[in-house]
């Protein structure tokens, strides 16, 4: 634990430990996560939650739109969300191979959709940065849409913008490469980073997603009201469709609405829920709420 703290703090240091020391205490818990991230994958304890994403501006648009989201059971069988065990799998290197257990079990979710199911627009997954780097994630990603018989277009991989920025070139290859294929991107947390339109011109993505800081208070703060309207103008100019996060409350969805804001996800729109056969029926959690439906439609 010392050599990673000096590590941390530049390498070619020194680093003495001591029993209370709340950095160490800190790697102590990751390195148990860890663990717990490597049993759970053994023993098949991950799952998949869907959280529904609303058009805002298109009524016709009636295909589900949905983001995958993982989650761990622990031994008593409690739901884990991603916040607890998500930072020690990307400081220890084992995000790739979350990344293609969610990508695996995702695909397999869309191809047992029960009979009567509701039609499929969009299927988001999440890719970590880690993932950019991985030079067979692009064989992978093929064979489990061949295996799975996935139509590609289905599809949209979700990057951060700090993670794309950071494996630029790589970063670009990978879309290029997906892309071609017939699946979809969609840039996330956009907003965070100080030179994202610079970098926003070079990404060839199809969706740009409005960081739900900037969201959450946008009718509270006119600052955070101007970035969103901001970054919602600039997507469009590049051909983006636009995605705002944090949707909290009516009043936020119709405010993004009137703004031209394309789509919104948030706790007032869906909640996350368990990926099951289920999911995908009618009159099931992946439903719009009413006042939703009446908003789309107006």
């Amino acid at each position: 634990m010392a050599c990673y703290q000096a590590k941390d703090k530049g390498r070619n240091k020194v680093f003495v430990y001591t029993h209370n020391d709340g950095s160490y205490n800190r790697y102590v818990s990751e390195m148990e996560w860890v663990m717990r991230v490597r049993s759970a994958l053994d023993s098949d304890r991950f799952c998949l939650y869907a959280q529904t994403i609303a058009p805002l501006q298109n009524p016709n648009e009636r295909g589900m739109h949905f983001e995958v989201l993982l989650r761990l059971k622990d031994e008593q069988g409690q739901i884990i969300g991603p916040g607890a065990f998500i930072p020690a799998a990307e400081r220890y290197g084992m995000m790739p191979m979350l990344d293609r257990w969610v990508i695996s079990h995702a695909l397999q979710s869309l191809a047992r959709r029960p009979a009567g199911s509701r039609p499929v627009d969009t299927c988001a997954i999440n890719l970590s940065g880690a993932s950019l780097d991985d030079e067979e994630l692009l064989h992978f990603v093929k064979k489990q849409i061949v295996l799975h018989g996935i139509a590609p277009h289905l599809l949209c991989f979700e990057i951060t913008e700090t993670s794309a920025i950071a494996n630029l070139s790589n970063a670009t290859r990978l879309i290029q490469a997906l892309r071609a294929l017939g699946c979809r991107f969609a840039l996330d947390d956009f907003g965070v980073g100080m030179s994202s339109l610079t970098y926003l011109k070079q990404l060839p993505v199809d969706y740009v997603k409005i960081d739900g800081g900037f969201v959450r208070d946008m009718l509270q703060e006119p600052s955070n009201h101007a970035m969103v309207e901001m970054i919602n103008r600039i997507g469009h100019i590049l051909g983006k469709k636009t995605v705002a996060e944090f949707v909290e409350s009516r009043e936020i969805a119709q405010a993004l609405q009137a703004m031209g804001v394309d789509y919104g996800q948030g706790y007032a729109i869906a909640r996350p829920t368990p990926l099951v056969p289920e999911y995908f029926l009618p009159n099931s959690g992946g439903e719009l709420p009413q006042w939703c439906e009446e908003l789309i439609t107006q």
